[in-house]
């Protein structure tokens, strides 16, 4: 049975107060000396939020970070430079809204023989209303389920994310699947208009989507004996440039709720960097962290059943696409 908790734009603000001041257990902390020297870290969305906080602190832990942002501002880099003291911090160009540009940039990484030993998908977007990507689609989708399924497979199959290298796939996911209604199946993929009250039921329908693709993608290369870990986590209400296609005359109280109550993304990232970073984790897949507590997600998220069929409808639609 879905929750309520986040059905409405009021009722998600309300959990994440809630989530934000009430008691939580802890999974643990990582010591100064869980690094990633010599290795290379991915991180969609990086230009700003919860994905720039996470390419700090990766470089700071040593890893060489690539930073994919769609608007690519050289300065977004130079601060990521300055604020961990990493000189191999680099950006590069996508557009997950744009599934061409998606495969182009998966291709560029392995023309140039690249090697992930990290990859955070971490890219979201909240719009105001529907929107159609250049394929056609609708954009939340795309850029918050599709494009994250359609990269992280592409960079497995082209060895960028290379097995049997002890290489780790974080997902940042959201509680908000909790409050999804089953997958449509018949709607799978069809555009359909929504105007702003649809957006946050949306919201947590896609991240359910994209959850059971983390879960999916875990049993799946655990069945390879693959070596690539997969792990997904919810971070918990982030004051981040998310909301920012939120309506002009609600945009000033939103600000203030998400300056007042939510974590700066300095401190919203901690379990994305713990599931990038910690020894205890090696071995293991298939982890799921609410901010540091580690627990089950909703049940038909992990649904031995519910993963497969996503999994081929999305194969499906992007060939149907031509991809």
């Amino acid at each position: 049975m879905e929750s309520k908790q986040y059905s409405s734009t009021s009722s998600s603000i309300a959990g994440a107060i809630k989530q934000r001041f009430g008691k939580k257990a802890r999974i643990g902390a990582l010591s100064e000396y869980e690094r990633l020297d010599g290795k290379t870290a991915l991180v969609t969305g990086a230009s700003s939020g919860l994905g720039f906080a996470t390419a700090v602190a990766l470089a700071r832990r040593g890893a060489r970070v690539l930073m994919a942002v769609r608007s690519g501002i050289p300065e977004k880099g130079d601060a990521v430079r300055k604020a961990s003291g990493s000189a191999v911090v680099e950006m590069r160009s996508v557009d997950l809204s744009d599934l061409d540009s998606v495969r182009a940039f998966a291709a560029g990484l392995r023309a140039e023989g690249a090697s992930l030993d990290l990859l955070v998908l971490n890219a979201a977007t909240v719009p105001a209303h529907s929107r159609k990507s250049k394929q056609g689609l609708e954009e939340m989708f795309v850029v918050n389920y599709l494009a994250s399924f359609y990269l992280a497979n592409l960079l497995i199959e082209g060895g960028t994310v290379r097995k049997n290298s002890g290489a780790r796939i974080v997902v940042v996911a959201s509680e908000a699947h909790r409050s999804s209604p089953a997958i449509d199946w018949s709607t799978f993929g069809v555009y359909q208009d929504y105007a702003m009250k649809r957006v946050v039921p949306l919201y947590g329908y896609y991240k359910h989507m994209l959850l059971s693709f983390a879960f999916e993608l875990s049993r799946r290369l655990q069945t390879e004996n693959a070596g690539i870990g997969v792990f997904a986590l919810c971070p918990g209400p982030v004051n981040s440039r998310i909301a920012r296609e939120t309506p002009w005359f609600a945009r000033w109280l939103v600000a203030a709720i998400f300056a007042v109550f939510f974590k700066a993304p300095a401190k919203a990232c901690e379990p994305v960097v713990y599931l990038s970073c910690a020894r205890s984790l090696e071995g293991r897949t298939g982890v799921y962290l609410h901010l540091m507590e580690e627990k089950a997600v909703a049940p038909a998220t992990s649904d031995p059943e519910n993963g497969p069929r996503l999994w081929h409808a999305s194969q499906a639609l992007l060939e149907q696409l031509g991809y």
